[in-house]
């Protein structure tokens, strides 16, 4: 089961769920089953409250329609959607009872590297909610269920065959859901844009520390005015804005997720002065970051 020696930190702030090896069959590092028989990951938490959690959660849905939040931000999902939230992310269920259809996890660790990057396994900038036409949303369900039927079968196979099949399984599923969340306009647009893909990751790792267009651009070997267009291009938006974005989720995710005081939560993100975080989280989401925690809470 998940970890209680934080029970009483469970009260004040959003926990981190890992996952539950000893829960899934065999234990090897992938369950799956209906949405509603028991999600173990936070089986003693209430569900409508925001968490954290360090696995891969991807939900089919065969009902709907039912609102759930991916960090801070609310999809709506029903019949023949697919929600995909990667580790890291928090998310909040609402109405958890009448959620209906497939839940799969998957474990970090569990594929291996080849797979992971052929899967698109961390690509956060894509969307958790994905609709697929009638003939992929078929061929997504034909998969699960194989992959259903691999899991549940632990009796013919010895465990280190079974899992061996179930990671073929989980890939044929998974390249199949990929292709799926990379295949809109948008996304096409930046994977093949190699300026974004380059500015995006160096945002990723350096958002905390680095905050300016131009020491971006002078980094990747860019002009300001190139990146600007390959930014703008790609997403809509200027690159400040961009970084302001990843630097606004960041801080959006210690507030709601840590008891860190809230001039240490702004030095995490970039902000040594308390009061110049403050103005930028309020410039940027309209409240305080004392009324967003409490909010949250």
């Amino acid at each position: 089961m998940v970890d209680t020696s934080t029970q009483e930190a469970a009260d004040d702030g959003i926990r981190t769920f890992p996952f539950p090896v000893e829960l899934s069959v065999g234990g090897v590092g992938m369950q799956i089953g209906p949405m509603g028989a028991g999600r173990a990951w936070h089986a003693d938490v209430p569900l409508d409250r925001v968490h954290r959690i360090d696995f891969h959660v991807v939900l089919l849905f065969t009902d709907g329609p039912v609102r759930h939040m991916v960090d801070f931000h609310e999809y709506e999902a029903t019949a023949g959607d697919v929600l995909w939230i990667r580790p890291g992310q928090v998310h909040r269920f609402t109405r958890a009872g009448e959620y209906q259809g497939t839940a799969l996890t998957m474990q970090p660790g569990f594929l291996p590297r080849d797979t992971v990057e052929a899967t698109g396994l961390y690509r956060y900038d894509l969307p958790p909610l994905l609709r697929p036409d009638a003939a992929r949303s078929a061929a997504l369900r034909a998969a699960l269920s194989h992959l259903r039927r691999e899991y549940e079968d632990s009796a013919t196979l010895p465990p280190n065959l079974h899992t061996s099949v179930l990671r073929h399984c989980l890939t044929a599923f998974l390249l199949r859901l990929a292709h799926l969340a990379t295949s809109s306009a948008e996304a096409a647009r930046r994977q093949a844009d190699t300026t974004f893909t380059l500015f995006r990751d160096a945002v990723e790792r350096d958002f905390a520390t680095v905050h300016s267009v131009s020491a971006y651009a002078d980094a990747l070997g860019y002009s300001r005015r190139t990146l600007v267009r390959a930014v703008r291009a790609a997403t809509g938006e200027t690159p400040k804005g961009f970084i302001d974005k990843r630097v606004v989720l960041e801080a959006k995710r210690l507030l709601a997720h840590t008891d860190l005081p809230i001039g240490r939560v702004g030095v995490a993100v970039g902000f040594p002065d308390p009061a110049n975080f403050s103005k930028f989280f309020h410039q940027h989401t309209d409240m305080t970051p004392a009324a967003f925690r409490a909010e949250m809470r």
